[in-house]
């Protein structure tokens, strides 16, 4: 019933049969742990292993034991992640989006060839240094500072919000140099370089959150993505964490209005009927499907234009910032759908509800994503 205008029709064979492969391991493995992972505020970090196996790790990706997937195949694998839950979809998002991309786009033959198969097996887990303390939405005021110092350089400063952060063998980190805005590889393990991991969350709680530091760090010159250089590289990368999220909220949403729908055909009130005969029922229903349609179609055409090379960062913008949007109300109304029943943890509304609160303000702001899109159609930027 989540494919109410048969979007089925427009998919291949292939990119069915991806969706499918995801769709089995999430229920055979990631499902059965979620709950009690978000409890707990840990990681599943038994899924890992089978991502890499499976290919769902930078999974558009050419070359270097990536699976070279299409963009729509890689779509359909993030619904399908975060149809369990944003944290996993936000472990594979970032692994493949804002780690491998960037070493597979800006990275030196070394760099690729080192990182890039152990990274898409799971053997290794990436994170991305970006936001700080003091700049979210405005990353080109970072104070992060990278000094040359012989044949390497010196980092200083810190870096917040950082998703796999306290796990992460490999971080791809911005900072400011003389030249400019610069892309390294950090590894875990190398002198200055710590990490501590975000406590007390009351969303994204099956992720790791980290906070990482750099004093007087010494990262040699081998360490250097050579093509990473300015500010838009690193919003580059971005763009293709953007694309993902588009898709895999959709996953949420659907996981929440199925949940809403069959509870609202079993639940019997008054008369013994169920509340779905109900008119504000169904009009709550109807909204719900009606959207997801609209995410599912844009979130379609958005993986065809990318597959096509036509894909505009502006696009991406519409993508994110609407499809996180009707997720989280798809979330509040199918809470309100079931009653008190919608708190409890055996129901995913809550966690999916919490979990939407955070997508929608990492990766680009719902504002940040408004004024993007302004600028497109008006050719005046309005961030200030």
């Amino acid at each position: 019933m989540s494919d109410y205008l048969d979007i089925d029709w427009l998919l291949s064979d292939e990119e069915k049969l991806v969706r499918q492969t995801a769709r089995a391991f999430v229920a055979a493995e990631a499902q059965p742990v979620i709950r009690e992972a978000f409890a707990q505020g840990r990681f599943p970090m038994e899924l890992v292993r089978g991502f890499g196996e499976l290919g769902l790790l930078g999974a558009n990706l050419e070359g270097y034991g990536c699976a070279g997937m299409s963009n729509v195949d890689y779509g359909l694998i993030m619904l399908e992640l975060e149809r369990c839950d944003s944290g996993v979809r936000s472990f594979a998002s970032v692994q493949g989006a804002l780690v491998m991309y960037p070493i597979h786009t800006f990275g030196t033959e070394e760099q690729k060839q080192r990182w890039l198969p152990k990274l898409a097996k799971g053997e290794a887990i990436g994170a991305f240094g970006l936001t700080e303390p003091e700049f979210g939405s405005n990353p080109s005021g970072m104070t992060t500072t990278a000094k040359a110092d012989g044949d390497g350089w010196i980092l200083n400063g810190e870096k917040t919000w950082i998703t796999n952060g306290g796990v992460a063998d490999v971080s791809v980190v911005w900072a400011r140099g003389p030249a400019g805005i610069q892309g390294f590889l950090v590894e875990r393990g190398m002198a200055g370089f710590s990490t501590s991991d975000l406590h007390g969350k009351m969303s994204m709680r099956a992720s790791v959150t980290s906070s990482l530091a750099f004093t007087d760090c010494r990262v040699l010159a081998s360490h250097v993505l050579p093509e990473a250089k300015g500010l838009k590289a690193a919003l580059k990368c971005l763009t293709q964490a953007r694309y993902g999220i588009g898709w895999g909220v959709i996953g949420a949403a659907i996981d929440c209005y199925e949940t809403a729908r069959q509870y609202c055909i079993a639940r019997k009130q008054f008369d013994n009927r169920p509340i779905a005969s109900h008119q504000l029922v169904q009009e709550k229903l109807a909204w719900m499907v009606t959207e997801i349609s609209k995410a599912q179609l844009l979130a379609l055409h958005c993986g065809r234009l990318k597959d096509a090379g036509r894909l505009k960062p502006e696009q991406v913008s519409m993508l994110k910032r609407n499809n996180v949007a009707i997720a989280l109300e798809c979330a509040r109304i199918s809470r309100d759908l079931l009653g008190a029943n919608g708190v409890m943890e055996e129901y995913p509304m809550m966690r999916h509800m919490a979990n939407l609160e955070s997508v929608k303000t990492y990766e680009g702001t719902e504002h940040i994503h408004t004024l993007v899109i302004g600028e497109a159609i008006t050719g005046i930027p309005a961030y200030r």
